[in-house]
């Protein structure tokens, strides 16, 4: 779920960067629906805006990949 949307989101990745730099964006689609300064703002303001949770995609437009993977050296749960 959500697969087209974050397709859009990494190949796009500069263009957003340079309209919305490190900022969230909502995406529906292949659509920016919104953007924020945080996570949580981003979040609150789709749903204020009727968008039902499940059907939009809340990501960080950095400079490059770094923004959306994470790399775990050791295990983060015991």
């Amino acid at each position: 779920m959500l697969e087209r949307e974050f397709e859009y989101y990494k190949e796009n990745l500069p263009a957003l960067y340079e309209k919305y730099p490190n900022r969230y964006v909502v995406l529906q689609g292949e659509d920016v629906k919104f953007d924020g300064a945080t996570f949580k703002e981003t979040i609150d303001l789709a749903i204020k805006n009727d968008l039902k949770l499940g059907t939009f995609l809340v990501q960080l437009c950095g400079k490059d990949e770094s923004c959306y993977t994470h790399t775990f050296t050791r295990p983060i749960f015991a």
